[in-house]
């Protein structure tokens, strides 16, 4: 079954006949874990940067930030039986699309992305970040292969 991820959502499985597929990625953060031992994959869809820009919205749904979402996500990973030392980080989006230019939303999205990341000892396996095309970012939970679109940028790994 394919799992559309919609702004401010993530999505768990370790059913390998399952996708995970983001839509329309424009400066908001797409991230996918896979453990490639357990064959389980994660994907989140994270509009903001930092939660202290709203705390009462983050409260609420801690997934609209970068800073509370991805750790729901690897924690949500770890409840599974993925572990650290087996899970793969792809990026995706972060991208300086209309009326998001001045705030740099996209690149303070990846940021602190790649701080959470690194503070938990994980590594970016791939990416496809920045620019100003919105891009589709999917998973396969079978062998973890990701493709991120549009063809024009298309990357599979």
């Amino acid at each position: 079954m394919q799992y559309a991820i919609q702004i401010s959502d993530m999505q768990v499985s370790g059913n390998s006949e399952d996708s995970l597929i983001i839509y329309s990625l424009g400066s908001c953060l797409g991230l996918s874990l896979w453990d490639k031992e357990k064959k389980l994959g994660g994907m989140i869809h994270c509009l903001l940067p930092l939660s202290k820009a709203d705390t009462a919205k983050a409260k609420i749904n801690p997934l609209v930030y970068v800073d509370t979402g991805l750790p729901l996500l690897l924690q949500s990973m770890f409840d599974m039986g993925a572990t650290r030392a087996n899970l793969e980080a792809k990026i995706a989006g972060c991208a300086s699309v209309v009326n998001a230019n001045s705030f740099k939303i996209g690149k303070r999205n990846e940021a602190v992305a790649r701080k959470v990341l690194w503070k938990n000892n994980i590594l970016i396996k791939g990416e496809q970040v920045g620019g100003s095309l919105a891009r589709t970012f999917l998973l396969n939970i079978n062998d973890g292969t990701t493709i991120i679109n549009p063809r024009s940028e298309a990357l599979s790994f």
